[in-house]
């Protein structure tokens, strides 16, 4: 028996596939989705979405928004996605080293803000890389 998990963005429909497990960017950590997962939702953090599929791991970075558990059925609907497959692991580091930059050198509030969640996307794309 296997899960079936769509993944929906404003625009579109991203993923509609059946898969064996996944893992969501929860905002107080990973959580974990399996068979016969009791119902939940939950509101998700930016991160990597992680989806095992025929024993391989499919990662994809999610820009927050939430996820509803339901039967083997696992709906998440987020406000936007990356694929970061055609992203090399180097470019990636190198942007999470600039974010981390501006981050540190963000004077008002604003800044620090924009500057906090460019660095939040620039790890996922990271750790997404350490699954492709």
């Amino acid at each position: 028996m296997s899960l079936k998990i769509r993944v929906i963005t404003p625009d579109r429909i991203v993923w509609n596939t059946s898969a064996d497990e996944v893992v969501l960017p929860g905002l107080t950590g990973q959580l974990g989705i399996l068979t016969n997962h009791v119902p939940l939702i939950t509101s998700l953090d930016i991160g990597v979405l992680r989806v095992r599929v025929d024993g391989a791991w499919k990662p994809l970075v999610v820009f927050g928004g939430f996820a509803q558990v339901e039967g083997d059925e696992v709906t998440v609907v987020v406000n936007g996605v990356e694929d970061v497959s055609l992203t090399d692991l180097q470019s990636a580091k190198s942007t999470l080293e600039e974010a981390s930059l501006q981050l540190e050198n963000a004077q008002t509030d604003k800044e620090k803000i924009e500057a906090s969640q460019n660095v939040k996307r620039a790890t996922a794309r990271v750790r997404a890389l350490v699954f492709v």
